[in-house]
């Protein structure tokens, strides 16, 4: 793989998890889980940030699988993205029949999350996807009844916003120099 692009695999006691990653992808996606709502979520997160994924994940049981493959994705999404300028941060306000979501993210490397999200289980999925990515994410629920809707729009939200954000810029948007490790 060449460019903006990762493959990672997670393998715990609990899980196996594989992700391959293309930043500069078209929206194309392979998704392996008998989990259909992570399957539905990832390739409609996939879509929207016309990013190319390929995701196996399977385990013993649901919140741990899903758990993984957001700390997988994350992480490939970090490295995939390198340290090239970007430009940094982004929004997108979607709607989705009755629910309407602003998702705004930060690729600092200073991970925060702030997830306004009605499933716990995808909540802790956003969560540990934007802390294994270095982002700072906050999800805003403006209105909605309907869970399903809620987190899917959510999920696009992260794919349009992530779609802004790595966008390449010629010099890096900061006030601050990098910081040296020595």
């Amino acid at each position: 793989m060449t460019g903006r692009t990762a493959k990672i695999e997670r393998r715990t006691r609990e899980t196996e998890v594989s992700v391959e990653l293309n930043i500069d992808g078209e929206g194309r996606f392979s998704v392996e889980s008998d989990i259909k709502f992570l399957k539905h979520m990832v390739e409609t997160f996939t879509r929207y940030a016309s990013f190319d994924v390929k995701l196996s994940a399977s385990g013993d049981d649901e919140h741990h699988i899903v758990e993984d493959a957001a700390i997988t994705l994350g992480t490939a999404f970090r490295e995939a993205l390198g340290s090239a300028p970007v430009e940094r941060t982004a929004s997108a306000t979607l709607p989705m029949d009755d629910a309407l979501v602003t998702v705004s993210v930060d690729i600092i490397d200073r991970p925060f999350a702030d997830i306004d999200c009605p499933d716990p289980l995808y909540q802790h999925f956003l969560r540990s996807f934007a802390m294994s990515a270095g982002l700072t994410l906050h999800v805003v629920k403006i209105r909605g009844f309907d869970e399903h809707h809620i987190v899917e729009a959510s999920f696009k939200g992260l794919g349009k916003a992530l779609r802004g954000a790595v966008a390449p810029r010629d010099a890096e948007l900061s006030t601050k120099d990098k910081a040296k490790v020595s």
